[in-house]
């Protein structure tokens, strides 16, 4: 077992949980919404950071849930086939992000896991790299950028915000 598998988390930290999502990916969801953003999509662009289409969910309280609390929401649910983490930015949250999936896989539970990320491939290189061990992951990259084209994305099977954005099955 390798120092990541041993130092798996107990908890995750998240802004909110929604049981039964239906616009996010092609598959009834579980959405979990990460818990901070730094907001680079619209810092980069000099901005005003409360554009942002998330600034609700930033607003809310963070709390803590165990990571097998998650799962059994989720098994219990007959209608979910996938599992959404999002909202805010996942990868700054990467050890518990990846403690989640790891659980799920450990308890013999293979469905998809859309993670939606502001970044693109290059900035989370190292991270694509360790979700690898644990299949049927989904990428969601790019930057939202006020006003850009929406774009159909034929592996979510959604229309997503900006035409910089793209998906990618990783695993």
């Amino acid at each position: 077992m390798t120092a990541d598998l041993r130092s798996c988390l107990e908890f995750m930290s998240v802004k909110e949980i929604v049981d039964e999502n239906f616009q996010d990916y092609k598959k009834a969801s579980m959405f979990i919404c990460a818990k901070s953003c730094d907001f680079k999509c619209l810092t980069e662009l000099n901005k005003n950071i409360n554009i942002c289409q998330n600034m609700r969910v930033s607003k809310l309280p963070t709390f803590d849930i165990k990571i097998s609390d998650i799962f059994d929401r989720y098994v219990s649910n007959i209608i979910t086939r996938a599992v959404i983490i999002g909202g805010l930015e996942p990868m700054l949250q990467f050890h518990e992000v990846y403690s989640l999936i790891y659980y799920f896989r450990k308890n013999n539970c293979p469905d998809d896991f859309v993670i939606y990320t502001g970044y693109y491939y290059h900035e989370i290189e190292q991270y694509i790299k360790k979700l690898q061990d644990l299949d049927n992951i989904i990428i969601k990259y790019g930057r939202y950028i006020p006003d850009s084209n929406p774009r159909f994305d034929n592996t979510l099977g959604i229309i997503l915000s900006s035409d910089n954005q793209y998906s990618e099955r990783i695993c």
